[in-house]
């Protein structure tokens, strides 16, 4: 048999090993990849804070009637859009247009009476001004008479005039002195009766001002059966129907406004970085397709289990250390149009803060 009759043997241990150093080689590059992903997800990550903590929130204001009535009509419906200044709903207005007719003829009445007074005061003040000019005449008149007295006493004791004589300037003299003692009488009792025309004059004006800041509130209170939106939004928990009594203060719907933002409770472990301005991204789990962007406004001035109903007593019994939660304020830029999207106050946000 010839040499290339022989037959080959096969090496299959051969074989193997560069296959099986090969496979280690693959298991290596995967782990490593994996690795340098993970070290550089760890790196990224570690320049952001995040929470599932997180809420939309906004202005929502509660609509209560000012005054007490009956709703005549409702104008608004749930989840419908209102203008600021929109009128939702209407109260009978009988009682208080009555009470407005009243006050209004009240204002009037006290108007009359302040014209009188004024009209007696005039009246007064021109008495007291005759007074005065009787008391000058009078005062004249005994000083004339006076005079006469002294002169006659003189001349009786020369004999120049007789004692009737004297005895007559002497009786003109008291009677014109006791005119001039009436006249001063007259006079101050004319300035009294000025004085008190003057008073009624001030409670007449104060009546007058009573009774129109009475016009007024009875005004106000017409106007108030019409209850008007105080700001732009949509309407929530409507809970007034027509015909339902209602009384001042009790709320009957919501309105939310157009402005939203995202508050954020972050750990206080993981607020040391954040500023206010800092770049913020987030989702909402209602859009997991989209990101949106922000940037933070402010940092609550306390933990939020500070303002609580009932904050934690530390200083008594046993302490077990909680890490406490630190309401973020972040104000999303531009927004789509709300007809794109419905972000409404209550849902939840995943918000990522760059601080490093």
């Amino acid at each position: 048999m010839s040499s290339s009759d022989t037959p080959t043997v096969s090496d299959p241990a051969g074989k193997a090993a560069p296959r099986g150093k090969a496979g280690k080689l693959a298991v290596l590059a995967v782990t490593l990849a994996a690795l340098g992903a993970l070290a550089w997800w760890w790196w990224q990550e570690s320049h952001y804070e995040t929470t599932d903590d997180a809420y939309i929130t906004g202005h929502v204001a509660n609509v209560a009637p000012q005054v007490p009535g009956r709703v005549l009509e409702v104008l608004a419906d749930d989840n419908r859009r209102v203008q600021e200044g929109d009128v939702l709903l209407r109260l009978d207005p009988a009682i208080f247009q009555a009470e407005l007719g009243q006050a209004r003829a009240n204002h009037e009445e006290a108007r009359e009476r302040l014209r009188e007074s004024q009209s007696q005061h005039r009246a007064s003040l021109a008495a007291l001004e005759q007074a005065q000019a009787d008391a000058a005449s009078a005062e004249a008149q005994a000083a004339n008479a006076s005079t006469d007295l002294s002169r006659y006493s003189q001349l009786v004791r020369t004999g120049a005039v007789s004692q009737q004589a004297q005895d007559n300037a002497q009786t003109l003299a008291r009677t014109t002195a006791s005119a001039l003692l009436g006249a001063r009488k007259r006079v101050a009792a004319a300035e009294a009766q000025a004085d008190l025309a003057a008073a009624q004059i001030n409670t007449a004006r104060a009546a007058v001002e009573r009774y129109r800041a009475a016009m007024e509130k009875e005004t106000l209170q017409v106007a108030y059966t019409e209850v008007r939106a105080g700001l732009s939004g949509r309407v929530t928990r409507k809970a007034v129907e027509p015909g339902d009594y209602v009384q001042a203060g009790q709320a009957v719907l919501a309105l939310v406004g157009d402005d939203v933002w995202v508050v954020a409770n972050f750990k206080e472990t993981q607020i040391q970085g954040m500023r206010p301005g800092m770049p913020v991204t987030f989702t909402v789990d209602a859009y997991p397709g989209r990101t949106f962007t922000g940037k933070i406004d402010s940092l609550q001035a306390g933990t939020g289990s500070a303002f609580s109903l009932l904050p934690p007593q530390n200083a008594s019994g046993n302490f077990v250390k909680v890490v406490q939660r630190v309401p973020v304020k972040i104000v999303p830029d531009a927004l789509p149009d709300g007809k794109e999207l419905h972000l409404a106050p209550g849902m939840s946000v995943m918000p990522r803060v760059l601080v490093r």
